[in-house]
């Protein structure tokens, strides 16, 4: 199976939506890279699921979120979503790891974010701020393993963290 598995990072990013959610009310929700669409899922207990796209390159996360009833787009990123269309929430659970010898092609796609580890969370940034509302935020999910010299450039703030074995997970917020 090609779907990324809800693992500590899926959990951690659903705790912090639920929180953020019940104290924040959006209208319109966008979860890039849903995979499994636990992201979504969580939304949907604050917001009606007509108000929430998911989006997946990958083909197989697509039919398996649209079969739990979601608007689903087959996207690499934003490069199929309407250059006018804005959201009052956008959520990246990115791959965040760097690229290791040896690794199979499916972990890769799920689990590498490019050769560094930063490139698809950079490639999110840049093109994601165009979809945001007036008031509204993003969130992304990265490592301690992932580069931050570039992602500093768009001015996060940590609004959640977590330690792990090897590493530390942390949900970055940014806004317009």
């Amino acid at each position: 199976m090609s779907i990324y598995i809800p693992a500590e990072d899926s959990f951690l990013f659903s705790e912090f939506l639920k929180e953020y959610l019940s104290k924040n009310k959006v209208s319109s929700y966008l979860d890039m890279g849903t995979g499994s669409g636990i992201l979504s899922e969580t939304v949907s207990e604050f917001l009606d699921k007509k108000n929430i796209l998911a989006v997946d390159i990958d083909e197989e996360s697509f039919e398996f979120v649209k079969n739990k009833g979601f608007k689903v787009l087959q996207s690499n990123l934003f490069s199929k979503i309407s250059k006018n269309k804005k959201f009052d929430l956008i959520t990246l659970n990115a791959p965040y790891l760097p690229l290791e010898e040896g690794e199979s092609k499916d972990s890769q796609r799920i689990t590498t974010g490019g050769k560094k580890g930063d490139e698809i969370s950079l490639k999110f940034l840049k093109q994601a701020k165009t979809h945001l509302n007036k008031d509204g935020k993003i969130f992304l999910l990265i490592s301690s393993l992932t580069p931050m010299s570039k992602i500093k450039k768009y001015s996060p703030k940590v609004v959640a963290e977590r330690s792990l074995f090897m590493e530390k997970l942390f949900i970055l917020e940014f806004s317009n």
